[in-house]
């Protein structure tokens, strides 16, 4: 065959651009996620997702925030472009011969206030709900030590699958990415963590997906809640996009009123990178970082003590290159 004849071949292959969206506000010092019903997930929540129109819509972000609209309600504010997903039964339907999906994920915040509006079937979700082994605010998560490690031991001993060549074997990834026998915990690593336990079969979308890890098992353990098609991935590599960029740009603000306390700061920190911070040592951050300055108004809505409300420097945005919390939590 000819290669003119071969990319003609190849040309008709269908293909379908989607955008999903992980949207994140926080409630009640709870990092939420919106989800919404529809078809083809049986029954199972999902990212608000839907198809690029290339003659509608001129841009990707403009295809997203528009159906986004559409499809809860709500009017996005910042938004970025995280990964495209584009691999063959993403959508977990076996021996499929149909379009082609390639989804771009999307990572867009909003403030809670805004979400009165949302369409039915959106709902905002505990993102710990989906990634419970994440939550180390009050202590390593005690899903860890019971469920997960023991089931990661006995699989990392396994030999690897033919075929496979990694550059860290097994028991390193299980080490470093989980912070056992001594390697500390990374909050960032979500998707290591989440793309561990898919290989390892330990979730329920690598069954679903007939991922022979998962198919030799007799019980499932319950490591949090599934997703359709492949949303929980996107929301891992969301999740960690956040916690990333915390450290370096001031997007925390984006989820928060505009004016808040020093207190309402810290636990919106806290919620979002999953890790408990140090009161003084978290105020001293923020006055070295400059990015904050009182309003001279007083907050009495905690029923406590009045505290000192302050609002986001816009000005540090010129004064240095990346205005971030950098923040070390404890273990």
């Amino acid at each position: 065959m000819s290669l003119a004849a071969e990319m003609s071949d190849k040309a008709k292959v269908p293909i379908e651009i989607g955008l999903t969206a992980a949207i994140v506000a926080i409630e009640a010092n709870e990092p939420m996620i919106l989800t919404a019903s529809g078809d083809g997930g049986g029954g199972l929540a999902g990212l608000p997702y839907g198809p690029f129109d290339a003659i509608t819509h001129r841009t990707l972000e403009i295809g997203l925030r528009a159906w986004v609209e559409e499809q809860t309600g709500l009017r996005l504010g910042y938004v970025e472009q995280l990964y495209t997903f584009g691999d063959r039964g993403r959508h977990a339907r076996l021996g499929d011969t149909e379009v082609h999906v390639a989804s771009i994920g999307y990572l867009a915040l909003t403030r809670a206030a805004d979400n009165a509006a949302r369409a039915a079937g959106a709902t905002f979700e505990p993102w710990y709900r989906f990634f419970p082994w994440e939550d180390w605010r009050e202590q390593q998560p005690a899903i860890i030590a019971r469920d997960i490690i023991p089931e990661l031991t006995a699989w990392a001993v396994q030999a690897e699958e033919p075929g496979t060549a990694r550059a860290l074997a097994r028991r390193d990834r299980v080490r470093l990415f989980f912070g056992v026998d001594g390697a500390p915990w990374d909050e960032e690593r979500v998707l290591d963590r989440y793309e561990l336990l898919y290989e390892a079969g330990l979730i329920e979308e690598a069954r679903r997906d007939g991922r022979p890890a998962a198919l030799s098992r007799s019980k499932m353990p319950a490591l949090g809640v599934a997703m359709r098609f492949d949303h929980r991935r996107i929301l891992a590599t969301a999740i960690a996009r956040l916690r990333a960029k915390l450290k370096y740009r001031p997007v925390v603000f984006e989820l928060l009123p505009p004016e808040f306390t020093l207190t309402e700061l810290q636990h919106t920190v806290e919620a979002i990178s999953g890790r408990h911070l140090h009161k003084q040592n978290f105020r001293r951050l923020v006055e070295a970082g400059a990015l904050v300055e009182p309003t001279g108004e007083m907050s009495t809505r905690t029923g406590g003590r009045p505290a000192a409300l302050f609002r986001f420097r816009r000005e540090v945005l010129q004064e240095r290159p990346a205005p971030g919390l950098r923040v070390r939590g404890r273990r």
